[in-house]
């Protein structure tokens, strides 16, 4: 989104789904069970992006500190997110949605791998919501990974050390192509971006939700967007009054 547009609506909306293991927790059960009621409120996201027309919707799915969880919760996560897009694949492509991954693909199994590769190739040349996965993903390695290949262009004589430019570093990120969230959802409680689209969120609103991501809903996602509705986007200039826009 450019400085000035219309603020009424974000074209990209990123999500970090917070709370299904405390979800779980709170009602005596095991942790896996959070995650698999979470995958219904995956679906309500989607359908809510959907009719509210977002161009792109990306979904934080794992990150790649996640890997310090009990083994046997990763496992189940992994299989949970394989499940997901073969279930839901067909449908979503008749729906004319696109799909991608972002993240470190080395460490993944080939379960999950196939699941996305598939999701990927299938719905390339979809025109409708963007559904962007994030799996192993972390903000931090993503920028040391963009510098390090920068830096073998600098070795190789392609490009001069003084020519990198905020551009350069954005055009190798994992989310190359993909204009940056006007708005990141949080629920939970929790007011971080934990490692999450941290070089591309420099002027995202954020909106912190207090309900678990397995109670997130319809009427969570609207809430979202009112409240962004409700912000003044500056980026970083003034906004000018209206007489002055209009010339009058």
């Amino acid at each position: 989104m450019t400085p000035y547009a219309d603020p009424a609506k974000p074209d990209h909306v990123a999500i970090i789904m917070d709370g299904n293991g405390r979800w779980a927790s709170g009602r005596g059960l095991k942790r896996i069970f959070g995650h698999r009621k979470g995958v219904e409120a995956v679906r309500r996201a989607v359908d809510a992006a959907r009719d509210a027309r977002i161009k792109h919707l990306t979904l934080f799915a794992f990150s790649s500190e996640n890997w310090k969880r009990p083994e046997d919760e990763v496992s189940d996560i992994m299989e949970l997110i394989a499940i997901f897009i073969h279930r839901e694949l067909q449908t979503y492509h008749r729906q004319n949605m696109r799909f991608q991954m972002i993240g470190e693909r080395a460490g993944l199994g080939p379960k999950v791998l196939g699941a996305l590769a598939t999701a990927e190739e299938l719905t390339r040349n979809n025109t409708g919501l963007h559904v962007v996965v994030a799996v192993n993903y972390g903000s931090r390695a993503e920028i040391a990974r963009a510098a390090a290949a920068l830096a073998r262009e600098a070795v190789a004589g392609r490009i001069s050390p003084d020519e990198i430019d905020e551009a350069m570093i954005t055009g190798r990120l994992d989310t190359a192509g993909i204009p940056d969230p006007d708005l990141i959802i949080r629920t939970s409680g929790e007011q971080r971006l934990s490692n999450f689209l941290m070089w591309q969120s420099a002027y995202s609103e954020l909106v912190f939700l207090p309900c678990l991501w397995p109670e997130f809903s319809q009427e969570s996602f609207d809430e979202a967007l009112a409240e962004y509705a409700r912000r003044s986007r500056r980026f970083g200039g003034v906004v000018q009054p209206a007489a002055a826009l209009t010339g009058s």
